[in-house]
């Protein structure tokens, strides 16, 4: 039976430098995604175009820079995630290549071959954050599992976190004791009664 072998990772992207190809409609959802899960990310967005819903997307966020020219190997220079979004499959290829020699993770919109990560489908609730994936396989599917989550975890979540963060930090011990103390207090979460 086929796996997932994806490694879940959450990037701090207001710590790293992202560049976006591309500014049509991929582009923009990209752009979106990106500073909804973190309004703060440094991001790059380099295209010959720019759809209008961009400038609104963008608007406000002074970590954002929009740069009108054809991409060049010197974009790269500095970045630690590119995200290639052209329609164009020979620019996105080239952009592949290019990311790849300047050893910096890549994700080419739609061409999972040509991906070292995804982006998921994320729920988020306060602190609570959940991603997705499936592999790249249907991002449909990503998508309806988002729906079912976001309406079965309540929004009082983030108050439980809140309290056990609060709890954590005064317990004592060494880790194991914390970690079977908190495994106590948070099994209420997941009893069947």
């Amino acid at each position: 039976m086929e796996q997932n072998h994806l490694f879940p990772v959450f990037f701090k992207l207001d710590q790293l430098q992202v560049l976006v190809v591309g500014a049509g409609n991929v582009g923009c959802e990209k752009v979106s995604a990106i500073l909804q899960n973190c309004p703060a990310a440094r991001v790059t967005v380099v295209a010959t175009w720019f759809a209008p819903e961009m400038a609104g997307i963008t608007e406000g966020y002074n970590n954002v820079t929009l740069v009108q020219k054809e991409f060049s190997c010197g974009d790269l220079f500095g970045k630690d995630l590119v995200i290639a979004a052209t329609a164009d499959k020979e620019l996105n290829s080239c952009i592949w290549e290019k990311a790849k020699a300047s050893r910096v993770l890549i994700n080419v919109a739609d061409t999972p071959a040509l991906c070292d990560f995804y982006l998921g489908s994320v729920v988020q609730k306060g602190n609570l954050k959940i991603a997705i994936s499936t592999n790249g396989k249907s991002p449909t599917i990503a998508k309806r599992l988002k729906e079912v989550l976001n309406d079965a975890i309540p929004e009082q979540l983030e108050n439980v976190l809140h309290h056990l963060q609060a709890i954590r930090d005064r317990l004592k011990g060494d880790f194991a004791d914390k970690v079977k103390k908190l495994n106590e207090l948070t099994s209420v979460l997941v009893s069947k009664d």
